[in-house]
């Protein structure tokens, strides 16, 4: 039988898009280890030679995937943060980060992994940038607890790398199995809970 694979188109619209949103589907099921841009092209029926356009190499697909994932994940804490009515309610948008973090990352657990381990790899200057656009939301709500005296003093991004590693520690839990699920929203609004009855003034001694 006849390979085909040279006769399948080179263009397929919006390739890298479809691209990356194939590399999600079979990182999900499959993992990182056997992703592969033929397979990918494969897939989505375009030449192998197709994916190359817009991904060097398989890393450069990666590093495209993490950061896609980085910029889906700021948006959805930007959007729970802003379903916050009072924006002066500093606890409800600290919970409404640190859940909304949590949902994305068990929800999107190999991406989460991926983004992890990517951002700070050599040269992924992109994915270094759209961490640090995800992750400044924290320290914004930071400085403003500092500002209005409803949190101690300090550097904000410290204070709010507090936050992120614990909620981290606990949905990285819930994906291993170490942690049922049904426990997740609840050990992350204790996290805050006890995040803001440490960081929250005690006043002169």
């Amino acid at each position: 039988m006849p390979d085909t694979t040279e006769q399948r188109p080179y263009h397929h619209g919006n390739l890298r898009t479809e691209l990356l949103d194939a590399a999600e589907r079979s990182l999900r099921a499959h993992g990182i280890e056997q992703l592969s841009l033929r397979d990918l092209a494969r897939d989505i029926g375009v030449s192998h030679a197709a994916p190359r356009r817009h991904f060097a190499d398989r890393r450069t697909l990666l590093d495209a995937l993490a950061e896609s994932g980085f910029v889906r994940l700021g948006a959805r804490l930007r959007a729970a943060v802003d379903e916050i009515d009072d924006e002066g309610d500093l606890p409800a948008r600290l919970h409404a980060f640190a859940w909304a973090y949590a949902r994305f990352a068990t929800e999107n657990a190999t991406l989460t992994e991926l983004m992890n381990s990517s951002k700070y790899r050599p040269g992924a200057t992109a994915v270094a940038e759209a961490a640090a656009a995800a992750f400044g939301q924290i320290t914004d709500l930071i400085e403003e607890g500092q500002a209005h005296g409803e949190l101690e003093g300090g550097d904000p991004e410290d204070v709010g790398l507090i936050i992120y590693a614990t909620v981290l520690g606990i949905t990285s839990m819930v994906n291993s199995g170490m942690i049922e699920p049904g426990r997740l929203e609840g050990l992350v609004d204790n996290a805050v809970s006890q995040f803001l009855r440490g960081a929250c003034p005690t006043g002169p001694r």
